[in-house]
């Protein structure tokens, strides 16, 4: 089990970092006081890179279709909106996020904050909305 000591929007401590899940390389999204707080594990490091110059996160939420038949998932997709033809886009499963934003908050008034074991390492603006399907990709005016 995954805990998280939060001060507001900040991070204080997680034992996260030496989960399972962090071991296995998988990025956990936890919310609190209006912040989307992106774990990313030691191993995915490199990916903050890929999120900076970006001016806001779209968060989509929808049914994630299976490579290989089976039933769709339901599932995050995460797109550093940049304006470039290929923004930076992380897709997780459900259970890698202790909550699911209501269909109320479809819109924004919240920020995504990316952390690594080193504390914060980046702030952008939040925007979400339910799709259906994952992945979606579509910058937010298309919404």
């Amino acid at each position: 089990m995954i805990t998280i000591q939060n001060q507001g929007q900040a991070l204080v401590s997680t034992n996260y970092w030496d989960s399972e899940p962090a071991q296995s390389g998988f990025c956990y999204l936890s919310w609190n006081a209006g912040a989307g707080r992106l774990l990313v594990p030691d191993s995915q490091k490199p990916i903050i890179r890929e999120m900076k110059g970006a001016k806001m996160v779209i968060v989509s939420r929808g049914p994630w279709e299976p490579f290989e038949g089976g039933e769709a998932k339901d599932a995050l997709e995460l797109l550093w909106e940049d304006d470039s033809e290929a923004p930076f886009s992380l897709h997780i499963a459900i259970e890698q996020s202790d909550r699911q934003l209501p269909e109320n908050n479809q819109g924004g008034g919240f920020v995504i904050t990316a952390w690594t074991r080193g504390g914060l390492k980046g702030r952008w603006p939040g925007r979400y909305r339910e799709v259906e399907a994952i992945p979606h990709l579509q910058p937010w005016k298309a919404h």
